[in-house]
């Protein structure tokens, strides 16, 4: 595990991998590491980089734990044969609960991320004492003969990616220069990330091609596209949204999405009425809002997160956990050093 700097988000972190059954996911701890931190989560088909322009303006007294969820970014794909599901999200959050032996967890959640939040909350309302959603509020469903199609659909193009990842080894997928990179993604996202904050996502999502200099391929697993969501009805839904009664909980909505629409309003109404915790608000953006206006997104976080995760420690950096463990280093090598020296003496005697 490495100490690093990173120049664009002006906040030092440190990258770790985190053991999961299958091997891990990677993350990345900003900030504070004295106390519990926020987990980070990302949309579908994006990955941490989503939080580079926010991440410098929350509060300096908590941590930001980003991960990129299987499949994503630079965190391993399943093995093949195995597809993606939320549910499987869902237990990320649990295993890294588990791995850091949390009681609670404090999550900030984007899109794809939001969903499982959304469901993790209701399973489990009495381990989550913050949830922040950027542009999603609820699961998604359809009418019952779209969702059939939807599911076959997604069960015959997950075989071929599937297929796909076999011959991946053999044969590299098509590479483009980084100015192709950067228009497939915004139109990939439907102009929902700026051309600019493009590069923040590609980072992790690319891989340097051996056969063309200057060109790259698109590296996540493919399966991932077709993940299966957790799929309700307007009642289920409502019935999720009733047991997050206590629970602080922020939603922020991009002005020029629709990801938030009429099909939200009972979830919101219910959550506004059952929840005393609970916002809702509107910010001047597309469904990236938090990425391309993070200042205006970070001062409604900040008051939430000042609010309900407050300050617990007054001073903190890096730098003294770093030196802590430098120290509990130098005391075990003293240690063993000493252990060493009566081995010898013990067989010098013999």
């Amino acid at each position: 595990m490495s100490i690093n700097q990173n120049e664009v988000t002006h906040k030092e972190f440190i990258d770790l991998r985190i053991p999961m059954p299958w091997g891990y996911v990677v993350g990345r701890w900003y900030g504070n590491r004295k106390v519990r931190p926020i987990l980070a989560l990302h949309g579908w088909l994006d990955n941490m980089g989503t939080w580079n322009t926010l991440i410098p303006l929350l509060p300096e007294h908590i941590g930001i734990l980003c991960i990129d969820l299987p499949g994503h970014g630079l965190s391993p794909k399943l093995p093949r044969g195995i597809v993606y599901h939320a549910v499987d999200y869902v237990c990320v959050i649990l295993r890294i609960m588990e791995e850091y032996q949390w009681q609670k967890v404090s999550i900030l959640a984007h899109s794809m991320s939001s969903m499982i939040s959304f469901i993790f909350a209701s399973l489990y309302p009495d381990r989550l004492d913050m949830l922040i959603s950027i542009d999603i509020v609820k699961t998604r469903y359809r009418p019952p003969s779209a969702q059939i199609e939807h599911i076959r659909n997604n069960i015959e193009k997950y075989l071929i990616e599937d297929d796909r990842l076999q011959l991946a080894n053999q044969m590299e997928p098509p590479s483009y220069n980084r100015e192709q990179l950067m228009q497939l993604m915004f139109e990939g996202t439907n102009r929902s990330v700026t051309i600019e904050n493009c590069s923040y996502i590609l980072e992790r999502n690319i891989t340097k091609s051996t056969k063309y200099p200057d060109k790259y391929y698109f590296s996540r697993d493919g399966r991932v596209k077709y993940y299966f969501e957790f799929t309700t009805s307007p009642p289920f839904a409502a019935e999720l949204a009733r047991r997050i009664h206590d629970v602080p909980y922020c939603v922020i909505k991009g002005s020029q999405s629709n990801f938030i629409d009429e099909q939200s309003d009972e979830v919101i109404e219910i959550l506004k009425s059952k929840n005393p915790h609970f916002e809702l608000h509107e910010i001047e953006g597309t469904h990236h809002v938090h990425l391309n206006n993070p200042q205006a997104v970070a001062a409604v976080l900040c008051t939430f997160i000042n609010r309900h995760r407050p300050p617990m420690i007054e001073t903190w950096s890096l730098r003294e956990d770093m030196e802590e463990d430098e120290e509990r280093e130098e005391k075990q090598d003293e240690v063993k050093s000493e252990k060493n020296i009566k081995s010898k003496k013990r067989k010098s005697k013999l």
